[in-house]
C-alpha cells in the first residue's frame, strides 16, 4: 500500500512538477476570495445602509427600490449564471482579465448576502439608541457611524464569517470561464494522471485547512469584540 502511495503521489505532485497547478490553484482562490469579499463588504455595506435608512426614516425611496431589485435579481439566480453572465455577454466583446471578471462576479453576488446582514444588524439595534444619539447632538450619519454600526457589527460578525467561508468555496466554479483556480488546478492534475482521488483530495484537504484557520481567527474576534463589552 505504501509503494502505491508514493507511486500515486509522486505521479500526481511530482513528476512534470504538476504541484504547481495546485499551488498557482490556491493563489487564484485566495486572490479572488479576498477581493470580491472587499468588493462584497463595500457594496453590501451601501445597500444596507440605504435599506436602513429607508425603512427607519421612509426617505431614498426610489434607491431602495433599486436595492430591493438588485438583491431579488442576485439571490434569486445561481452564482455559476452570474459568472457566465458577466463573462460571455457583460465583457463577451472586450478583452479583460479573467480574474477581474471572476472577482466582479463574486464580489456582486457576496454584496447582496453581506446587505441583508449588515440590516439586520441595524435593524436589530433599539430604536432608542438612535434617539439617544440625537439627544447628544448627533446628525442621523454621525448616529449611524458612531453608535449604531459599532453594535450592528458585533451582532452580525457570525453570519459575516459564514459568508466568507461560503464565497471561499463558491469560487471553486471559477474553472467555468478557464480560470485556474484550486478546483480547476487538481482537475488538471486529474485529467493528466486519470487518477482522480488524490489531486481531489488535496483540494479538499487545503479547502478545509483554509476554513478551519478563517474559523479560528473569527472566533478569536468575537471572543475579544465580547470581552469588550465587560
Amino acid at each position: 500500500m505504501s509503494e502505491k502511495f508514493r507511486a500515486d503521489f509522486y505521479q500526481n505532485f511530482i513528476e512534470d512538477d504538476r504541484w504547481k497547478y495546485i499551488v498557482n490553484g490556491l493563489g487564484n482562490t485566495i486572490k479572488i476570495t479576498l477581493f470580491a469579499v472587499l468588493l462584497g463588504i463595500a457594496l453590501g455595506f451601501l445597500v444596507a445602509i440605504i435599506r436602513s435608512t429607508f425603512e427607519k426614516t421612509g426617505k431614498l425611496k426610489l434607491l431602495n427600490l433599486l436595492c430591493r431589485v438588485y438583491l431579488t435579481v442576485i439571490r434569486g439566480t445561481p452564482v455559476l449564471i452570474q459568472l457566465l453572465l458577466i463573462y460571455f455577454v457583460v465583457f463577451g466583446s472586450v478583452r479583460i482579465d479573467k480574474s477581474l471578471v471572476a472577482i466582479l462576479a463574486f464580489g456582486i453576488n457576496s454584496g447582496a448576502y453581506v446587505a441583508e446582514i449588515f440590516r439586520s444588524g441595524i435593524m436589530s439595534i433599539d430604536n432608542g439608541q438612535l434617539e439617544a444619539g440625537r439627544s447628544l447632538g448627533f446628525n442621523y450619519s454621525q448616529t449611524m457611524i458612531y453608535i449604531i454600526m459599532p453594535q450592528a457589527f458585533k451582532n452580525v460578525l457570525p453570519a459575516l464569517g459564514n459568508e466568507f467561508i461560503v464565497l471561499l468555496k463558491e469560487t471553486s466554479v471559477a474553472g467555468y470561464i478557464a480560470i485556474q483556480d484550486l478546483t480547476k488546478g487538481a482537475d488538471i492534475i486529474r485529467s493528466r494522471t486519470y487518477s482522480a482521488f488524490m489531486p481531489l483530495m488535496a483540494a479538499a484537504v487545503i479547502y478545509l485547512v483554509m476554513v478551519m484557520i478563517f474559523t479560528y481567527f473569527v472566533q478569536r474576534l468575537e471572543r475579544r469584540l465580547r470581552s469588550s463589552d465587560h
